[in-house]
């Protein structure tokens, strides 16, 4: 597969939150912005800043770091890479000694009740590993509404987690198919709840059974 056709890693997000939203997004091509999506949009834009690289002693931080894995067939941007100095990890051009590479995702709220924050920033550490040749064992999620810094262990539960959605993903895309809405408590933060309209589509689907039973009862 040409790179050019891969999925952008941060769907997986997306797809880990909803899958319908997903198709949405990166199939039919929607979007509409909400509060929580603007906010979150204003904290990548204060974390985004290319070609900057800043030192804050046994630290380099990188901003805005392209991404690609070649075995997940996924592209993206790192919001922050961090470096911290070490006695083994990887060399860095124009830097002396070794480095650990740690990735840093910024978020504008909370810590979520589901997996989709941690998902998108294993699959960061997943490509990193691949373009360093390394091994990344942690990364941090920073929320803004709390202005702390949430450690995220890669293990193999999240890994093969990650693998699962991306390979649902491609499952979605390949055969282009957008899954039926479903009215849950979290639509109320979605971002495309006017263009997904769950609670019509619940509508439609309890009139399709009703008739369909109505049916079966007469046919009988």
């Amino acid at each position: 597969m040409d790179p050019d056709d891969y999925l952008m890693l941060s769907g997986i997000q997306h797809f880990a939150f909803c899958r319908r939203q997903w198709a949405l997004i990166h199939i039919e091509q929607l979007w509409k912005e909400n509060v929580l999506t603007f906010g979150g949009g204003q904290m990548h834009r204060n974390a985004d800043d290319p070609f900057f690289t800043e030192s804050r002693g046994d630290v380099l931080i990188s901003r805005s770091v392209p991404l690609v894995s070649h075995t997940l067939k996924v592209y993206g941007v790192a919001d922050v890479v961090e470096y911290h100095r070490s006695d083994a990890g990887v060399t860095i051009p124009g830097r002396e000694g070794y480095w650990t590479v740690v990735p840093v995702e910024y978020k504008a709220g909370r810590t979520k009740p589901d997996d989709r924050d941690e998902v998108q920033l294993c699959t960061q550490a997943i490509c990193l590993e691949e373009m360093y040749r390394t091994q990344i064992e942690r990364g941090y999620l920073y929320y803004g509404k709390t202005r702390r810094r949430t450690e995220v262990l890669f293990d193999d539960e999240l890994r093969r987690r990650v693998a699962e959605l991306v390979a649902g993903m491609y499952a979605l895309y390949d055969a282009g198919i957008t899954p039926p809405a479903v009215l849950l408590p979290h639509c109320k933060n979605c971002s495309l709840i006017d263009l997904c309209m769950p609670a019509v589509s619940s509508r439609r689907r309890s009139v399709d059974r009703y008739l369909a039973t109505r049916i079966r009862g007469d046919d009988a």
